[in-house]
């Protein structure tokens, strides 16, 4: 981006900016980013829906869109600039959370490999606490899929028919 459209900036959008230059970037971790990608795309809105509003009302006015476009250049070059800088932002969000993906795999996986290794003691962790279940039995599981639903749902009406097939004789 060059110097002269960093001129058409408040003080406040130049600030906000210059906080996705690429040095700036660097220090942050994903909560910041995502905050940040947050601010950045608010303005880029606000100023994409100026410019759309501004110039679809001088359409009639002016007799095109095109020849309404340059009265807007204001907003439109404020949203181009914001364009830019949500795309930097956006890029470091998305390294920042293939980071933070690879990161809670390596744990994950590791914590397998702990219990595969010694299955005991990772048993009551894994149970929260409470001891495991003997390994012949079952537990009882009440999951509630849409298979189970529809035929639960099924007996019923079958029986509610039923019933009132023999309540109308």
């Amino acid at each position: 981006m060059n110097k002269a459209q960093l001129h058409v900036l408040t003080d406040a959008e130049a600030l906000l900016v210059l906080e996705t230059e690429k040095s700036a970037l660097a220090g942050l971790d994903e909560d910041a980013l995502v905050e940040l990608h947050t601010r950045i795309r608010r303005a880029r809105g606000k100023y994409v829906g100026q410019y759309r509003r501004g110039a679809s009302a001088r359409v009639r006015d002016v007799g095109g869109r095109g020849k309404a476009n340059a009265q807007n250049q204001r907003a439109r070059d404020k949203a181009e600039i914001f364009e830019e800088s949500l795309s930097r932002v956006s890029t470091a969000l998305a390294a920042a959370a293939r980071a933070s993906a690879a990161e809670l795999k390596s744990e994950r996986l590791e914590s397998a490999r702990a219990a595969k290794a010694n299955p005991m003691a990772a048993a009551p962790a894994a149970a929260g606490g409470k001891a495991a279940a003997p390994s012949g039995s079952r537990a009882k599981t009440a999951t509630k899929t849409p298979a189970t639903k529809k035929r639960n749902a099924s007996t019923l009406a079958t029986g509610a028919r039923r019933q009132a097939k023999r309540d109308s004789r």
